[in-house]
């Protein structure tokens, strides 16, 4: 399953889950059988490559998702102290994380 994030910076351990206005890149993690297969960093959500994504994190409930909701995403937010794609990964495979629905 494919998961999305906007983050500030481009490496797997250190990048931050940021709001979609500070995003510098988009991380794309391929989560498969509860592990992190692979993480790789693109401009915005959609010049992934990918035709289907399967979530999207975000930094807060409050967020506009509209459109990652349009592309058929289940949109999801992280909760304090979830900042790294790990430990929003960790939040992710003991679903503590929060629904964002309009």
């Amino acid at each position: 399953m494919l998961i999305v994030m906007p983050v500030k910076g481009d490496d797997p351990k250190e990048a931050r889950i940021v709001p979609r206005m500070e995003a510098q890149r988009w991380a794309l993690v391929d989560f498969d059988a509860g592990e992190v297969k692979s993480v790789t960093f693109h401009p915005d959500w959609d010049q992934t490559g990918e035709e289907w994504i399967d979530f999207a994190v975000l930094e807060n409930r409050y967020e506009n998702a509209m459109d990652l909701m349009e592309a058929g995403m289940m949109v999801l937010a992280r909760r304090e102290g979830q900042d790294t794609i790990e430990l929003v990964i960790e939040g992710f495979k003991f679903k503590e994380l929060d629904e964002v629905g309009f």
